[in-house]
């Protein structure tokens, strides 16, 4: 089989499950959060590095890898597992959301999204069909299915209408995706839209179980609706998805929205913001988010975090780290970049432990507590 999960432990006061999700290329223990790496790369991030820090599946872009270098070269090189270097899961976003993002430099219609590249402005057509063959070129563990992307604010007949082009999108993914010969060790993914209405997302979830997949994914949200709507939404459908299948929360988020998605059943995250924030100086601790460019760093001898283990903590003072980033060397962001992904795979770490060991609710209320605290500590 091309993906396995199994569920070992559930807490009893909330929706919060531990379980295991094997590919062919690692066992990755749920729930997970998944570092992002567009282009083949996770930003400022060598692949020992992630390795070292034990991340068992990383995320790809179809829309990115498609127009550099191109999918026939990464499939003539032996697949992105074998072009980067990466032994372990690769998880291949369908592109759905980066058109979505172009703006004025796309146009949606039935076929799919013709859109200018933001690279040399040239025109292409990204349709379910060319999604699968992209993906199924680059060898990814976890393919997701081609959606449009419903943005935020959007009026109910609206979003309406955009599920119902995603739920035909799924269709022709699956037919694609089941008709081709090369196909090997894959798995296909749904992802369930509707906005913030509760209808809308079971009408979109009905539609994806009645095609059938691997896999269920909870998309649009993230997109600018607030917390509470993101919170609200999540909980409510999220129960609602297979339970034997694994549950994704796409584009989520800060630590919180990872553990309140946790609480309310969600298997499998990512997010840009442990990277991106790292390159602009914002870490991610214990007590809550510091940035290091502030001037209070400068003759701070403290690590970056005291109670946090990794190497950049060992080793290094917020006060260098604060000069490095002063001086626009490289390094600052390297070593931000390991501490964020560290903490981030730490804390699900430990919200999985929580899980297993009956605890998580208490977990989940001091983490959140100590998150809360920024700067001041």
């Amino acid at each position: 089989m091309a993906l396995q999960f199994e569920i070992q432990a559930q807490d009893p006061k909330t929706a919060a499950r531990a379980g295991v999700l094997t590919t062919a290329a690692s066992v990755i223990e749920t729930p997970v959060f998944m570092p992002v790496g567009t282009v083949g790369s996770v930003k400022a991030m060598t692949q020992e590095m992630l390795e070292e820090l034990d991340a068992r599946i990383i995320l790809g872009n179809t829309y990115h890898l498609y127009l550099r270098p191109g999918h026939d070269i990464i499939r003539q090189l032996g697949g992105l597992h074998r072009f980067m270097s990466w032994n372990r899961s690769i998880l291949t976003d369908s592109g759905g959301f980066q058109v979505f993002s172009l703006g004025d430099l796309r146009k949606i219609t039935e076929e799919g999204v013709v859109f200018n590249s933001h690279i040399d402005g040239s025109k292409h057509l990204l349709s379910p069909e060319k999604s699968m063959e992209i993906q199924i070129a680059l060898g990814s563990n976890i393919v997701m299915a081609f959606d449009e992307c419903t943005p935020y604010p959007a009026k109910y007949e609206q979003v309406r209408q955009s599920l119902q082009l995603t739920s035909r999108w799924a269709k022709r993914c699956r037919l694609a995706f089941d008709s081709m010969a090369d196909r090997q060790w894959q798995s296909l993914f749904g992802i369930v839209q509707g906005g913030v209405h509760h209808d809308l997302r079971v009408e979109s979830l009905e539609q994806l179980l009645a095609i059938g997949f691997d896999g269920y994914a909870i998309g649009g949200l993230s997109v600018g609706e607030e917390k509470s709507l993101m919170y609200d939404t999540t909980e409510f459908i999220a129960p609602r998805l297979p339970a034997d299948k694994p549950r994704y929360l796409m584009g989520v988020g800060t630590p919180e929205d990872l553990i309140e998605g946790v609480a309310r059943g969600v298997d499998m995250f990512d997010c840009v913001m442990p990277t991106r924030n790292a390159r602009n100086g914002q870490l991610f601790t214990t007590k809550g988010r510091l940035n290091i460019k502030r001037s209070q760093f400068l003759r701070d001898q403290r690590p970056i975090d005291a109670d946090c283990p990794c190497k950049v903590c060992s080793r290094y003072s917020r006060a260098y780290i604060s000069h490095l980033y002063r001086a626009g060397e490289i390094l600052a962001s390297i070593l931000c970049t390991y501490h964020n992904i560290y903490f981030y795979l730490d804390t699900m770490k430990r919200i999985r432990h929580s899980i297993r060991s009956g605890q998580f609710s208490e977990f989940r209320e001091s983490m959140l507590s100590n998150l809360s605290l920024g700067e001041k500590a």
